[in-house]
């Protein structure tokens, strides 16, 4: 019998599209995955519109039955101990994205994915980020060139009121994870929606 897929499924703040994220996790878990969830400091501790912190983490747990990680020490054994196949960053703020281009570890987020990538294994990013196409497109750039870094297709999202907003296709995360664990970029990376 297979072992079941280990996933990290890490979210920051982008709380708009946390339903999105939380379905995706849902049909990773029906696929077979195993999925643990990983917040930012953040995700794990604002209340927004979209949601209570802490309701959605007790939301996240139910629905994997795994514990939140969502400090330094939680997740800097990643790498180490090997705890992952892949990891999912969904969604992936413009801050992460900085943070991941320039080598800064100081999120549970950016910390999970340097010692995840210790091991050469693949990290899936879902942008979603209003300045994708103004600061933050240096970012998308420069991680598009890291080796074991994949994108999930994306799209600008409002052209007219955000255009320079990018949000992912979150319906492609498990196609992008297929891809990714075989060393390939899912294609087209953006598209029109």
């Amino acid at each position: 019998m297979r072992e079941p897929l280990r996933v990290g499924f890490c979210l920051c703040g982008s709380f708009c599209t946390f339903e999105r994220a939380y379905q995706q996790i849902r049909a990773l878990l029906a696929d077979g995955a195993e999925v643990t969830p990983i917040l930012s400091f953040h995700a794990a501790s604002t209340d927004t519109r979209f949601g209570a912190a802490d309701e959605w983490c007790a939301k996240l747990e139910a629905l994997t039955g795994k514990k939140v990680l969502a400090t330094l020490p939680a997740v800097e054994p990643i790498g180490p101990k090997g705890y992952f196949d892949v990891l999912v960053v969904a969604p992936c703020t413009g801050s992460t994205l900085g943070k991941l281009a320039n080598g800064i570890s100081d999120t549970p987020v950016t910390l999970a994915v340097k010692s995840h990538l210790r091991r050469s294994r693949p990290v899936v990013i879902a942008v979603s980020t209003n300045d994708a196409l103004g600061a933050s497109f240096r970012n998308i750039a420069l991680l598009k060139n890291v080796k074991h870094l994949y994108f999930v297709p994306m799209a600008q999202d409002d052209v007219v009121q955000k255009p320079n907003s990018l949000v992912a296709d979150f319906s492609r995360i498990a196609d992008t994870v297929g891809c990714a664990l075989a060393g390939l970029q899912i294609q087209p990376l953006f598209f029109s929606e």
